[in-house]
């Protein structure tokens, strides 16, 4: 693991070597380092996740690290199309966002490696085991819940593959209501507590489904205690989903961009615990990634603005 861990490092680093546009990126300095953590959990939960990667980032690159967690996905995609923030891990539809709006804004470098070698994650519909609802079948009349409107996982692709297996996401059509929560913890949260009758989230459907799965929302909510597997239910899954890319603002010094993707695409290596923390669950590690692999994503948020 160690080893495919140093040799992403080795690639991601060496591909954006050979994009490094000149001896005039070098003479660039920044005074400080400002990193977006998407929504989906409370911030301080979010805060706790990236210290470490503050930690480490502040070493490397010798300036004060500052973190930024707003309480919606807009607020980092805001962030960085205005300036404000040099690195976040963006999802797929976030990342599509931005690219829409500023194709020149940032460039997708890295992205996480589930255990399996693959980098696909699943949008997963659940509800309580006690409510009797064991499939969408289930849900004729009663609350779904979605997480954030900017989310792949928890908006996009479930809006979408939802409706082609005939059953309507408008309100009132087939579910009673259909309401954003805010987040993915949220969504969860809200299941468990009866507030909604199902909903959905992110996991990378690998392992068990007692732990949250090997990596995901439905993982970090098992592990901080909010949420008993045990108490509920899958009732859904999207078709595979690209994991989102890790993305740095393209005004970055290159050296400060090659610093920073080797740092992360080696943290499974230097810092497991590190690596658990920012990948919200287990993983192989982190690889180079480009926009290439996100075009079908931008192809289905383009058509879902035109909706």
């Amino acid at each position: 693991m160690k080893r495919v861990s140093k040799l992403a490092a080795l690639a991601a680093v060496s591909m954006l070597a050979l994009n490094a546009t000149s001896a005039a990126a070098d003479d660039q300095k920044i005074n400080e380092f400002r990193i977006g953590i998407l929504g989906g959990e409370n911030a301080s939960d979010r805060l706790r996740a990236y210290t470490c990667l503050e930690e480490k980032t502040a070493d490397l690159l010798g300036v004060d690290v500052k973190l930024f967690a707003p309480a919606d996905y807009n607020g980092v995609i805001e962030g960085l199309l205005g300036g404000n923030l040099d690195l976040a891990w963006l999802g797929a539809s976030s990342y599509a966002k931005v690219y829409l709006t500023d194709p020149e804004a940032v460039d997708p470098v890295l992205v996480k490696v589930n255990v399996d070698g693959g980098y696909g994650y699943y949008s997963i519909g659940f509800a309580r085991t006690d409510s009797e609802i064991n499939s969408l079948d289930d849900m004729k009349g009663k609350v779904f819940g979605f997480g954030d409107p900017n989310s792949t996982s928890g908006y996009l692709i479930p809006s979408i593959a939802i409706p082609q297996q005939g059953y309507s996401m408008k309100p009132g059509e087939y579910f009673g209501e259909v309401k954003f929560t805010g987040g993915h913890e949220q969504t969860i949260v809200a299941v468990a507590n009866g507030d909604i009758d199902a909903g959905v989230t992110w996991a990378d459907g690998l392992g068990e489904w007692e732990d949250g799965y090997n990596s995901g929302a439905l993982r970090k909510a098992s592990d901080a205690g909010l949420v008993d597997m045990t108490e509920m239910t899958q009732i859904w899954q999207s078709p595979v989903i690209p994991e989102g890319p890790i993305v740095l603002s393209k005004k970055l010094p290159e050296d400060v961009k090659i610093k920073m993707t080797g740092l992360i695409a080696s943290m499974n290596s230097i810092d497991p615990d590190c690596a658990y923390n920012i990948a919200a669950g287990e993983t192989k590690g982190f690889m180079p990634i480009t926009h290439d692999a996100y075009v079908n994503i931008i192809e289905a948020r383009k058509a879902k603005n035109k909706n």
